[in-house]
């Protein structure tokens, strides 16, 4: 009978050891409603100078998704907009749906020779079997292109540290998942450190138009806006840069009218805007498309705002406010998050931190663009959740182009 009992006892706490263990290991591998998503990463993680592989890195074979992954992948929907992180300090890789995390996974990024650019992209193609077109035909398997000039997520080898020409390699079972959840214009930001987003509220941030039903007017007469939802602080009329704004803007650049469009607007589309304090204009895409563009007026257009990405995420209060996040991209790293232990082996580690969200920079930005009244209408009657704003101080890009979103570059 004490045998009996005591094998019951032993059984049970065992148990009990077996579920804390598995959920604390859970915490920091598996996101609702992507449990089943394979070789994810710990918030942290320590690592040697020079990205030294470790002993469990050197020891894994390379995974391989089975037809059952792939299935189950393309099952998954996203609840809201995506947004894709990816941390070159400490190689990873974070999925935010409708602004929280669900997945993180190690990646491998470029070499020093070949490294991946840093800044705001956006997944422009979406190819099963890709063979790269610039390294002899080498497999890109589940590869998502962020720009033109040759940069992609794909799955690939993760040796533990940088090995690559620039790409940005997922583990296989990561990438299959991650191909059938995004779709073409999902957001990707590249920075040195961790970052995350952060819910904010601004009075500078667009609201929608309420529709409001109109009889068709006589011909011959004009009609005048119906709603006086703009930006706070917006003029009434178009603001002219003062002469220092004015030596940011390339010397052919004309002030364009804002009525001229690139395209016509599509209905329930999502829409990207950008600021640039350099040019000191406002550009508006919809579907990689340019639908036009308008003059802005930035206070203290001599300093620097930072780059700043804001994303619509839901209509609340039928429509007539909007959530929003933020992600502010640094320029540099931020060295004040590196903590460095005690150096073992002749190698010092560093522990990385995520850096912490930073609204009130983003706020600061905000409040010094004055957005011409007829813009922000205009701006306002095509936002849709999904729709995205990125300020910064940089102007538009080489790799922004024919069928892109707005490519922004920091480094």
């Amino acid at each position: 009978m004490r045998r009996r009992n005591f094998i019951w006892l032993l059984l049970t706490v065992l148990a009990i050891s077996l579920h804390w263990a598995g959920t604390a290991h859970a915490q920091y591998r598996y996101w609702y409603p992507y449990r089943s998503w394979s070789n994810d990463y710990p918030f942290r993680q320590q690592y040697q100078r020079g990205y030294k592989k470790s002993e469990s890195t050197r020891k894994a074979k390379p995974e391989k998704a089975s037809k059952d992954t792939s299935k189950d992948a393309s099952k998954e929907i996203a609840k809201g907009p995506l947004l894709i992180i990816i941390s070159i300090a400490d190689q990873r890789i974070s999925l935010y749906d409708d602004g929280a995390l669900v997945a993180r996974s190690s990646v491998s990024t470029g070499v020093k020779g070949h490294p991946t650019p840093l800044g705001v992209f956006s997944v422009i193609s979406k190819n099963k079997w890709h063979r790269s077109n610039i390294y002899s035909g080498a497999p890109m398997p589940y590869m998502q292109r962020i720009t033109w000039s040759g940069i992609a997520l794909h799955a690939g080898d993760l040796p533990g540290y940088p090995a690559s020409h620039g790409c940005i390699r997922l583990t296989h079972d990561f990438a299959v998942r991650l191909w059938h959840l995004t779709k073409r214009g999902t957001r990707v930001i590249i920075a040195h450190d961790d970052i995350r987003p952060e819910e904010i509220g601004n009075a500078q941030l667009f609201v929608p138009k309420p529709k409001v039903a109109l009889a068709t007017p006589q011909l011959g007469t004009t009609t005048q806006p119906v709603s006086d939802t703009v930006t706070a602080n917006a003029t009434v009329t178009p603001l002219v840069a003062n002469a220092k704004e004015q030596e940011n803007v390339k010397a052919d650049a004309k002030a364009p009218d804002v009525t001229s469009a690139g395209a016509a607007p599509k209905k329930g589309a999502s829409i990207s805007v950008f600021v640039s304090r350099k040019l000191s204009k406002l550009f508006v895409r919809q579907g990689f498309v340019p639908v036009f563009d308008a003059p802005v007026s930035i206070k203290d257009a001599a300093e620097p705002m930072g780059t700043h990405v804001f994303t619509a995420m839901e209509f609340q209060n039928d429509g007539a406010a909007v959530r929003w996040t933020v992600v502010t991209v640094p320029e540099k790293s931020s060295h004040s998050q590196r903590i460095p232990p005690k150096s073992q082996k002749g190698h010092a580690q560093q522990t990385i931190k995520t850096v912490p969200p930073t609204p009130d920079k983003a706020n600061a930005a905000l409040n010094r663009i004055e957005i011409p009244k007829e813009t922000a209408e205009r701006i306002a009657e095509l936002l849709t959740p999904g729709s995205s704003l990125i300020i910064s101080d940089y102007g538009i890009s080489d790799e922004t182009g024919a069928d892109t979103d707005f490519i922004v570059l920091t480094r």
